[in-house]
């Protein structure tokens, strides 16, 4: 499974699903619904958190957070 967490800087990917019922709701809210595309934008210093821009802005997310978005 590919998930957000295993791009690297400046790769991108197509969300498919989330697979954290505790989170699902609020990547919902912040724009992280299945068939959008989005962009690895760049990590902080040591690794984590990491910035991804989607829906027409930047979102920082955790790593664990990340590795539960799968990605097409």
């Amino acid at each position: 499974m590919k998930t957000l967490a295993s791009l690297k800087k400046g790769e991108t990917g197509i969300i498919k699903q989330i697979h954290d019922s505790m989170i699902t709701p609020k990547l919902l809210d912040m724009g992280c619904l299945p068939g959008e595309k989005i962009k690895v934008q760049y990590f902080a210093p040591m690794g984590d958190p990491m910035c991804v821009h989607i829906s027409g802005y930047d979102l920082v997310l955790r790593l664990n957070e990340a590795d539960k978005i799968e990605l097409e």
